[in-house]
C-alpha cells in the first residue's frame, strides 16, 4: 500500500510555526514509509487569498529542505468534483436542501437554546413535502445542502495521537456541505480533494478534531476509503497562552527564523522536538535520523510550549532553539558556513565587497568566532571588526570593560607600542609581550584583554584575545590601541 500524506494550508497569511511543524511531521512519515508527501492550497476563500502568502508557504518549505511529490494542488481547481459531489449526496438522500433564511435560523437556534437543545438546528429542511421543495425551487428561493446526520450512527477511529475516537451522531449538527452559491464548504471540499489525490493518513492540528466525524460520514456516505488520522497538539506561549500574530509576530513567523540565521537542519530538528521525542537525552537528530526514528503515534498528547521572553529582543524565540542552532552552527564546516555568511555580510553598507574578497581569511574568521554564534545573525555583528573600519560597539560591555578603567585609556596605547616592537605578529609572540607589559606595571592581564577586546571588536566577548590580535591583523590592532581614546566618552 502507497502511504500519501498532505500539507493543506490556507493562503490567508504567512507559513506559521504551527503550520511548518504540521508539514515537517507529514514529510517525515511520508519518507519514512517511501511514500509521498504532496501540498495542497486552499484557495477557495478568494476574498482573502493573497499570491504572496502561496509564494511565502512554496518557499517556506522549500528552506525547510521539505521537497514535495508531485505538482503542487488548488483545490479551487477542482469546483466542479466538489459540486458532483454534493450531488451525489443529495440525490442519495445523503443530504438535503435547506431553504431556512438567516431570520429564521436565528429564531431556531434561539429555540433551541431555551429548551436546552444539544444542537442548535432541528432538522427544519429534512422535514418539507416534496411539493414544498419544488415550489422553493420554482420561486428562485436560495439553499444550502446539509448532511443528514443519523442520530444512532457512531463514528469511530483511531487516532494517531489521542487513540481511540468515538462519537455519536446525536452530538453532530446536520452540517452545511454546500453554499447557496454552489461552492463547498471546509468538510466537503477536504474529503474530495484528500479522496482525489489518495491521501492515506492526515495529520493536522487539534482543532480540526471536530471536523473528522464529519469527514469520515462524508467518505462512508460517498463509498470512499477513509483515511487514518491523527491530531497534533496545539503550540503555545510561555504560560499556556496561546500563540497570537498579533502579539507574537516574530515567534509564529517562519520568515523570522530564516531571516534571522536559523539554520534549516537545526530549525527542522527544533520543530520535530515541538512534542515529539525518540526517548533519551539526545536532543541533536540529522534529518536522516529524524526519518528513521520519527513514529506519529509517539507525539505527545501535552501542548508543545515556545519558551521565550517577550520583554527581551534577544530572547525573542525558543532557547532550546537557540541552543540547538548553536550546536548546529558549531558542527558546521567552515566551508559550509562561508556562502551563508558572505551573503549577509554583502547585503550589508560594511564592510563592503572589497574586505569579503579574501575567501580563505573569511573562513578563518568564521570559524574562529562561530563557537558563540547562536544565530548566522550574530557573524554580522562581530565579523565587520576584523574586515573594516564600522563595527558595533557592545554598549553594556564597554561600560563594564572600559568606562571603570579609566586607566586603560593611557595603559592601552602604550601596550600598542610593546606590540608594535614584535617582530612576528602571533598569537604566542603577543601573549608573551602582553604578560610581560602588565607584570612590569603591575597591573591584572584580564583588564588590558578585556578593554583591549571591546577596542579592537566592540565585543565582550570572542575568540581568546591574543587569537583576536592575529586574526584582526598588525595595522588594525595597533591602530585601535592608539586611538581608543573616544570609547571613553
Amino acid at each position: 500500500m502507497s502511504h500519501v500524506y498532505r500539507f493543506a494550508p490556507s493562503p490567508t497569511g504567512y507559513l506559521h510555526i504551527g503550520g511548518a511543524r504540521t508539514a515537517l511531521f507529514n514529510w517525515l512519515m511520508a519518507r519514512k514509509h517511501g511514500g509521498q508527501f504532496r501540498l495542497r492550497i486552499e484557495d477557495t476563500d478568494k476574498a482573502r487569498n493573497q499570491q504572496e502568502m502561496v509564494e511565502g508557504i512554496l518557499q517556506g518549505l522549500e528552506w525547510l529542505g521539505l521537497d514535495i511529490d508531485g505538482p503542487v494542488e488548488y483545490q479551487a481547481d477542482h469546483a466542479g468534483e466538489h459540486a458532483e459531489a454534493a450531488q451525489a449526496l443529495l440525490e442519495t438522500g445523503a443530504a438535503y436542501r435547506c431553504f431556512c433564511t438567516p431570520e429564521e435560523l436565528a429564531r431556531i437556534r434561539e429555540k433551541a437554546r431555551e429548551a436546552k437543545a444539544r444542537l442548535s438546528y432541528d432538522k427544519s429542511g429534512l422535514k418539507l413535502s416534496q411539493d414544498e421543495i419544488e415550489a422553493n425551487l420554482a420561486a428562485g428561493k436560495p439553499f444550502v445542502l446539509r448532511f443528514n446526520v443519523e442520530p444512532d450512527t457512531v463514528i469511530e477511529w483511531e487516532d494517531h495521537v489521542y487513540g481511540p475516537q468515538k462519537w455519536a451522531g446525536r452530538d453532530i449538527e446536520d452540517f452545511v456541505i454546500q453554499r447557496s452559491d454552489g461552492s463547498p464548504l471546509y468538510n466537503l471540499g477536504v474529503t474530495c480533494d484528500d479522496h482525489r489525490m489518495g491521501v492515506t493518513t492526515i495529520l493536522r492540528g487539534q482543532e480540526h478534531l471536530p471536523n473528522t466525524p464529519k469527514q469520515i460520514l462524508l467518505y462512508r456516505a460517498l463509498g470512499w476509503p477513509v483515511p487514518e488520522f491523527g491530531h497534533l497538539p496545539l503550540i503555545m506561549a510561555p504560560g499556556k497562552k496561546k500563540l497570537s500574530k498579533r502579539v507574537h509576530g516574530p515567534v509564529v513567523s517562519m520568515e523570522t527564523y530564516r531571516d534571522r540565521g536559523f539554520l534549516p537542519e537545526a530549525f527542522r530538528n527544533f520543530l520535530a522536538l515541538l512534542g515529539w521525542h525518540p526517548g533519551g537525552d539526545r536532543e541533536l537528530f540529522p534529518q536522516k535520523e529524524l526519518i528513521e526514528l520519527f513514529d506519529s503515534h509517539r507525539i505527545n498528547k501535552a501542548n508543545a510550549i515556545v519558551n521565550f521572553r517577550e520583554d527581551n529582543e534577544r530572547e525573542w524565540t525558543d532557547k532550546k532553539a537557540l541552543h540547538l542552532n548553536n550546536q548546529y552552527i558549531r558542527e558546521s564546516e567552515d566551508a559550509d558556513l562561508l556562502p551563508l555568511v558572505r551573503e549577509r555580510l554583502l547585503s550589508h553598507t560594511a564592510p563592503g565587497p572589497e574586505a569579503l574578497a579574501d575567501e580563505a581569511r573569511l573562513q578563518r574568521l568564521i570559524g574562529a568566532v562561530k563557537e558563540r554564534c547562536f544565530l548566522l545573525e550574530d557573524f554580522d555583528r562581530t565579523l565587520p571588526a576584523y574586515l573594516g573600519d564600522v563595527f558595533e560597539i557592545d554598549e553594556k560591555a564597554r561600560a563594564k570593560h572600559l568606562l571603570k578603567r579609566p586607566e586603560l585609556k593611557e595603559q592601552l596605547p602604550e601596550l600598542a607600542e610593546a606590540f608594535a616592537a614584535l617582530p612576528d605578529w602571533t598569537a604566542d609572540a603577543l601573549e608573551t609581550c602582553l604578560r610581560a607589559f602588565a607584570e612590569e606595571r603591575e597591573i591584572k592581564p584580564g583588564q588590558l584583554i578585556n578593554g583591549s577586546r571591546i577596542a579592537i571588536t566592540g565585543q565582550g566577548v570572542g575568540p581568546g584575545i591574543f587569537e583576536v590580535y592575529e586574526l584582526a591583523g598588525r595595522e588594525r590592532t595597533l591602530a585601535r590601541l592608539r586611538n581608543m581614546a573616544g570609547l571613553f566618552e
